[in-house]
């Protein structure tokens, strides 16, 4: 009985473990490097690249990413990854309260300054349930343009190389294989928001500054959240944009009310939705994702 009961033990064991690629011994869950990313665009690059060699994690977020309130547990997740993947272009507010050494932190963007955009016209506005903000300073959705999302890639893939030197060339195959798809990922989108060739555009909110810079939309922006119904003073200011900027194409982060989409149709304006992708609900695949967005940019009827 007593040897029976040591295989089981040994058996078990042995289950619990998973090997490590290219035979280097097994390697359990407890001790793979932890990369913690802020937002799921990060989370999809980090895991593509590193595949199973780390622990890649995305906080549990309510909403968007970049209105994120850490938690005590969450603060303590921060502190003590390996690696905290930040989109930077001041994606992340929560930084100014939340205590972390900076050895760890890896700004994916700080290689492509020349590249961010500036937010201009700002305004304070409701957004959700999250209360009134304000969108100023850098334009942070960088992810949307495939040519910035390549390099956020691409310092991913020097930071969890220096984590795990011994697998670079692993870790570099990969992020030539993702690198290949975002320029795939460029071609579709260029060539669907060639369509709209320089007919005008309205996006309900100023996140798309990356997708209208690279694909030369012409494109003007609200502050409409898809959940709220707009105001008579809302549906003014469209009025007098539109007289200006006379786009029938109207561009949401989410599916819109059926009351607001309706009026916007009565108005000859077409809605679809172009989702972000920074928080879809839980980490999904960024391709997926996209994907699914190109398909829904047709020349408005």
């Amino acid at each position: 009985m007593r040897n029976i009961l040591v295989i089981l033990i040994v058996t078990l064991l042995i289950a619990c473990t998973e090997k490590e690629p290219g035979g280097q011994g097994p390697v359990t869950a407890q001790n793979k490097p932890m990369v913690v990313t802020s937002n799921c665009p990060l989370y999809f690059f980090s895991s593509e690249i590193a595949g199973d060699l780390v622990d890649v994690r995305f906080p549990s977020i309510e909403g968007d990413p970049a209105m994120w309130v850490p938690g005590g547990d969450e603060a303590i997740m921060l502190q003590s990854a390996d690696l905290l993947i930040l989109n930077g272009a001041g994606y992340e507010s929560w930084l100014s309260f939340t205590t972390l050494s900076g050895e760890n932190i890896v700004d994916t963007t700080a290689n492509v300054q020349s590249m961010l955009l500036p937010i201009e016209n700002t305004t304070v506005h409701q957004h959700g349930p999250q209360g009134k903000h304000s969108h100023q300073g850098t334009a942070f959705t960088t992810w949307l343009d495939p040519e910035l999302a390549i390099e956020q890639s691409r310092s991913i893939l020097q930071a969890v190389t220096q984590l795990k030197p011994d697998q670079a060339e692993l870790f570099k195959t990969n992020f030539d294989q993702l690198e290949k798809r975002l320029r795939q990922l460029d071609q579709s989108l260029a060539q669907s928001f060639a369509k709209l060739a320089a007919q005008p555009v309205v996006f309900s909110h100023p996140v798309y500054q990356y997708l209208q810079h690279r694909y030369q939309i012409n494109g003007r922006s609200l502050h409409w959240e898809p959940g709220i119904e707009p105001g008579t003073r809302d549906w003014i200011e469209l009025g007098k944009l539109l007289q200006a900027h006379p786009a029938k194409l109207m561009v949401w982060e989410e599916t819109p009310l059926d009351s607001t989409r309706g009026r916007l149709t009565e108005m000859g304006v077409q809605s679809v939705v172009f989702n972000p992708a920074a928080n879809p609900g839980k980490p999904t695949d960024y391709f997926e994702m996209m994907n699914k967005n190109t398909d829904q940019i047709t020349a408005p009827k």
